[in-house]
């Protein structure tokens, strides 16, 4: 039995392979947390890391993109395999042109999760922009799905498995932990 939704959600999916993500506010709760050293902290949700590693057992790309530079996020990157990271970046769009061609990718093939206006250059342009539940209302306006839970909160595994379930893919993992 198939809904509207469903076909709609697979539409969509079908040609996605790479999913690009923002870090503050998409994969944490958009905080940053400095110690009495100076030395900054995220709280990164482990049901997303789960998700990506699945999204990259699938055999898809998963990359970050990111404004600020932190030495956690690398850490995080390095944990989960994601090789596709560009930290420090002051204009995003120009960094996601930079990946899709060592990906040998095109918009088409992407998915874009943000929460900010820093994000708004890259979702304009990919296949599937993606909002975190949170995000500030000119995203959630630009975004053609919005997750229920907001960034830092398992929002980047939300997308992950609704990916995963329109290709037909999540019960694989459901079944074959």
């Amino acid at each position: 039995m198939f809904s509207d939704d469903l076909r709609s959600d697979q539409s969509l999916a079908g040609p996605i392979r790479v999913i690009l993500s923002d870090v503050d506010g998409v994969l944490t709760d958009g905080r940053v947390i400095y110690d009495n050293s100076g030395v900054e902290t995220k709280c990164f949700h482990i049901r997303d890391g789960l998700g990506i590693k699945l999204w990259q057992r699938a055999g898809y790309q998963f990359g970050i993109i990111t404004s600020r530079t932190s030495e956690v996020v690398r850490t995080r990157a390095a944990e989960l395999g994601v090789r596709v990271v560009r930290q420090g970046v002051p204009e995003k769009w120009s960094a996601a042109i930079e990946i899709l061609q060592s990906l040998e990718a095109t918009p088409e093939e992407v998915c874009y999760i943000g929460d900010d206006l820093p994000d708004l250059a890259v979702m304009r342009r990919v296949a599937l922009p993606v909002a975190v539940a949170d995000a500030s209302e000119d995203v959630r306006r630009a975004a053609r799905w919005t997750t229920r839970l907001p960034g830092g909160h398992g929002a980047v595994r939300e997308l992950i498995e609704r990916l995963l379930k329109a290709k037909s893919q999540w019960e694989d993992f459901v079944n074959n932990p």
